[in-house]
């Protein structure tokens, strides 16, 4: 899912999108334009197959961009760095929230770090594109961990989606107005 938080340029949006890379069209709308974008994305290198995932991406993404690599502290970055841009694109929540459980945080703790972030986004007058993941589309999983992780990330899909003025979800390439 995608969540376009726009501050100050436009009305906020929300864009579900599946899991692979050119999950929308949105995340490629400010190429070639003079103001300032920055790509913060949470993914990390954790093994080969993840390096070469996040290399692939990075070629691939525009020069127009400044790049952030924020695995955990997004309410922080956007704190400290969100004004000196007019769009950012985050890159992804669900990959933040894996991050943000790995260090072995309850869900009363995910659920205070997402009201900070949202708290973070709504104190930019940067458009926020958020992307993630829905993952209750798929099978159920088959352990008990993995089912946990695919609610919590509902429920914090539906927490970020909550604040925007639009949702979208994008199958096949094509995003359909949720909201």
């Amino acid at each position: 899912m995608a969540l376009d938080l726009a501050r100050g340029l436009a009305p906020p949006q929300a864009v579900p999108v599946p899991v692979r890379r050119g999950q929308t069209p949105r995340t490629d709308a400010g190429k070639g334009v003079s103001p300032r974008f920055a790509f913060v994305a949470t993914g990390q290198a954790l093994d080969q197959e993840m390096k070469v995932r996040i290399e692939r991406h990075q070629a691939t993404r525009s020069t127009d961009w400044e790049t952030a690599e924020v695995p955990v502290d997004l309410a922080e970055w956007f704190a400290k760095n969100s004004h000196n841009y007019q769009v950012i694109v985050l890159d992804c929540l669900t990959l933040w929230l894996s991050n943000v459980t790995g260090k072995r945080q309850d869900n009363l703790a995910v659920s205070k770090a997402t009201a900070k972030l949202l708290q973070a986004f709504r104190a930019t007058r940067a458009r926020v594109v958020v992307v993630s993941n829905e993952l209750g589309l798929g099978l159920v999983p088959a352990t008990k961990v993995v089912r946990a992780f695919r609610d919590l990330a509902g429920r914090v899909n539906q927490q970020v989606a909550a604040e925007a003025d639009e949702v979208y979800l994008a199958v096949s390439g094509l995003p359909l107005r949720l909201k």
